[in-house]
């Protein structure tokens, strides 16, 4: 009669009867090649989102721009303005400075007191920049999102209104 336990050892040394043997060389080298056909495969995607990360800076700073002129308007009847101030976006209280991705600007549109065009001029040719409007409408304000239609470091047109973008820049829903 056989016992349980000597089962259990068969089958076990008949597992492991190659126990000692180890990867080929061939094995290896398909397995590296495999690995680089996939990492070059992501490569492109990887720094397309690491772009898109760095124009959301700019995206999330401009509409802070945004909403801090209107509260600014309505508190003092008035834009905040790049023209004689060097701290004019540091009277807004938001926290938004220059970057090594972008310089950020406000500057009047017609008026003072009709609307001003908060900028984000990109620092690299591979970024967009993006300009933001905020227009009064009798005691209303009214903001825009606008981004460039293509990658650069020229500056991006401002916002003619609450509803159309400058030349050569699209509106953000």
């Amino acid at each position: 009669m056989v016992r349980n336990e000597d089962k259990v050892f068969t089958i076990f040394k008949k597992t492991n009867k190659n126990s000692n043997t180890g990867f080929t060389l061939i094995e290896l080298l398909v397995i590296i090649i495999i690995i680089g056909i996939l990492s070059a495969i992501a490569m492109p995607s990887f720094l397309g989102q690491t772009t898109k990360a760095r124009q959301s800076e700019a995206k999330t700073n401009v509409g802070a721009m945004n909403r801090a002129q209107q509260t600014y308007y309505f508190e003092n009847q008035t834009f905040v303005e790049d023209t004689n101030d060097t701290n004019a976006i540091g009277k807004l209280g938001i926290g938004v400075e220059d970057s090594v991705n972008y310089i950020y600007s406000a500057t009047a549109i017609n008026n003072i007191q009709r609307g001003v065009a908060n900028k984000a001029k990109a620092n690299n040719s591979e970024l967009k920049g993006y300009a933001g409007g905020v227009f009064t409408a009798s005691e209303l304000s009214q903001a825009i999102l606008c981004e460039a239609n293509n990658q650069g470091m020229g500056v991006v047109a401002s916002p003619t209104d609450a509803n159309n973008c400058g030349g050569g820049s699209s509106k953000i829903k």
